[in-house]
């Protein structure tokens, strides 16, 4: 889709979707498992790596080759006046199991190991930093190339080094030997090893030593740095990175809790719409995201169909909005599914900052926060299948939650349907 904020050349030329790669080696006919059903998909910043998270709890980390074969960096590239003739290139980087299936004994609940969110933080000293999460438990992984020690050379070749015998040789005296109170053995015999540091004339001649180490071969090595855990009693749907490069949040329906990244036992709760008696609760946090450039704003989305936009310098606990966005309902188009089909599934800020994206279950649409009176864009995703909405009632689909995003320069935006992209 395009919103109508890109040049006018772009706006004549309508987007041509083909595929530019596919991964797997998944051959006809070969039925797709649930363990490798994406969950979560995630470009960094600079659009030269892509992470991946499955339902079997796998992160799949690819890296862009094309930018190198070309001598310069993406953002590079496109400041310059002609076109890439050719489509970005990824390769498969390397992956690692992110989380585990695991129960909760206290309340008797499984946590499943698939991947809901994936998030990449800032690299330094070419080491690569990401979140991952599943509904309970957050990870900080650091992927960063190591090399890898290999001996190639030894003192005793192996055909002539004893086996795995004694290390001072393998005579083993049959003489009864006497031993001292402290355990120590009470004569000297090079079968036996003492305490101190007493080698036979000439040396152990079976003692096998590298004496010569390279460190030629680098291999990629994924670490958990921090595990972010116990502080959702629901499931989470949101983590986001704070420009500060510090801090992150996470969201589950009733609360949003601040975090640091060099702390993993404390979090804060900053947003906490639970109320007092179940009974009254009306509607749920479904999004959260911080402010691309501003570190103290964020935006919140809820299942009546709101966006709340808070400032976390009023107060610690953000129980008031700065902000409001919300579409008035038009009079007389009020039925049973209104109230569904209006929650908010996914918002994402502009690069900018300016606009906020937001999907629900019909429509994509567009808001200014400098304007709270209505959206400045609506975009008609499921427009057509609003006759059948008791079917999809019927069988939960009108309950599928879709994602959303927009491009580097806002000019384009982006959606998920059935069977087909918009």
């Amino acid at each position: 889709m395009d919103n109508g904020g890109g040049s006018s050349e772009a706006a004549a030329q309508p987007l041509e979707w083909k595929f530019s790669q596919v991964f797997g080696e998944r051959t006809a006919g070969e039925e797709v498992q649930e363990v490798d059903i994406i969950s979560a998909i995630e470009f960094d910043k600079s659009g030269d790596h892509l992470a991946t998270g499955d339902r079997g709890g796998r992160v799949v980390l690819f890296e862009r080759t094309d930018t190198r074969d070309n001598g310069g960096q993406r953002r590079d590239l496109e400041m310059m006046d002609y076109s890439m003739s050719r489509h970005p290139e990824f390769r498969y980087k390397t992956e690692f199991q992110s989380h585990e299936p695991e129960f909760d004994y206290l309340k008797s609940l499984e946590i499943e190991e698939k991947i809901n969110k994936i998030r990449w933080c800032q690299s330094a000293n070419s080491a690569l930093y990401l979140l991952s999460t599943n509904d309970k438990t957050i990870k900080l992984w650091k992927v960063q190339e190591k090399k890898v020690k290999k001996v190639f050379d030894w003192n005793v070749h192996p055909e002539k080094a004893a086996g795995n015998g004694p290390i001072f040789g393998s005579h083993v005296s049959a003489i009864p030997k006497s031993y001292m109170a402290n355990g120590g053995c009470g004569e000297r015999n090079f079968g036996c090893a003492s305490n101190d540091s007493s080698f036979p004339p000439g040396g152990v001649s079976s003692l096998r030593l590298p004496v010569v180490v390279t460190s030629q071969e680098t291999n990629l090595v994924a670490g958990c740095r921090r595990i972010y855990a116990h502080a959702h009693d629901y499931h989470i749907n949101s983590i986001s990175n704070n420009s500060d490069g510090e801090t992150f949040i996470s969201a589950d329906d009733l609360r949003i809790n601040l975090w640091n990244l060099e702390i993993s036992n404390q979090s804060f709760n900053i947003v906490d719409v639970k109320p007092a008696n179940m009974e009254d609760l009306t509607e749920v946090i479904t999004s959260a995201e911080f402010h691309p450039t501003h570190c103290n704003m964020l935006a919140y989305s809820s299942s009546k169909g709101s966006i709340r936009l808070i400032d976390m310098r009023q107060s610690a606990l953000c129980d008031t909005h700065s902000k409001l966005f919300e579409e008035q309902e038009a009079p007389g188009t009020r039925s049973f599914f209104t109230e569904i089909i209006a929650s908010i599934s996914d918002i994402k800020f502009a690069r900018n900052g300016r606009h906020i994206l937001s999907r629900d279950y019909m429509t994509l649409k567009l808001w200014d926060i400098n304007m709270d009176s209505g959206p400045v864009a609506t975009f008609q995703v499921h427009e057509h299948l609003r006759p059948k909405l008791c079917d999809l009632y019927e069988n939960d689909s009108i309950f599928d939650k879709f994602e959303c995003c927009l491009s580097g320069d806002g000019g384009r935006v982006a959606t998920g349907s059935y069977r087909f992209a918009t």
